[in-house]
């Protein structure tokens, strides 16, 4: 019995890892057959659907294991994850990574502190990425967030041509939170 369990969890965690039955891997009595060509065969017994793939000299490949009966189809097995993993690192290659780039300000910021602040913004936004601006209150300053905000809403307004507002300032703690991303040139 306990023979028979490991075995059945065997074949469930087999069947996890691979994400096709191939050839004998199949344990169906009877499967929908297509040809390599996309054409329906038809309803064969489980035998006979591996002579036909046989003499193709390709794989019989179960694609649709949870149907009645299942659908398999007639194909070289490795050219199919070739293509498929091709496909994969095509669409990666395409992706772009978008950064959160964080920059602290506070409350009573300097002219020339909140300039240097400023060009550090464009040049994030303008290399695609996300601005997330903080402002750290420290002791009594929290009573006076109005401050803070003004200061975070003149960020934002001087970098309007290039950003949007993503999130409004908000209040997390003793902190207050905005995010900037870049404007899509669509």
């Amino acid at each position: 019995m306990l023979c028979f369990v490991i075995r059945s969890y065997f074949w469930r965690w087999q069947a996890i890892i691979k994400e096709h039955q191939i050839n004998e891997e199949i344990r169906a009595r009877e499967v929908r057959l297509i040809g390599p060509d996309g054409s329906q065969i038809g309803i064969k017994p489980l035998r006979e659907a591996l002579e036909i793939a046989e003499r193709f000299n390709l794989d019989l490949v179960n694609i649709s294991p949870n149907a009645n009966p299942p659908v398999c189809r007639i194909m070289d097995y490795g050219k199919f994850k070739f293509e498929q993993s091709k496909k994969e690192k095509e669409s990666r290659k395409n992706q772009k990574v978008v950064n959160v780039k964080e920059l602290r300000l506070s409350p009573t910021i300097e002219e020339h502190d909140f300039q240097t602040k400023l060009r550090n913004a464009k040049k994030f936004l303008e290399n695609g990425d996300k601005v997330k601006l903080t402002i750290r209150f420290k002791g009594r300053q929290i009573t006076h967030a109005e401050i803070g905000q003004k200061v975070l809403e003149q960020l934002a307004k001087e970098v309007e041509d290039i950003s949007v507002v993503e999130r409004t300032p908000k209040i997390e703690g003793r902190s207050m939170i905005m995010i900037l991303a870049p404007k899509s040139d669509k």
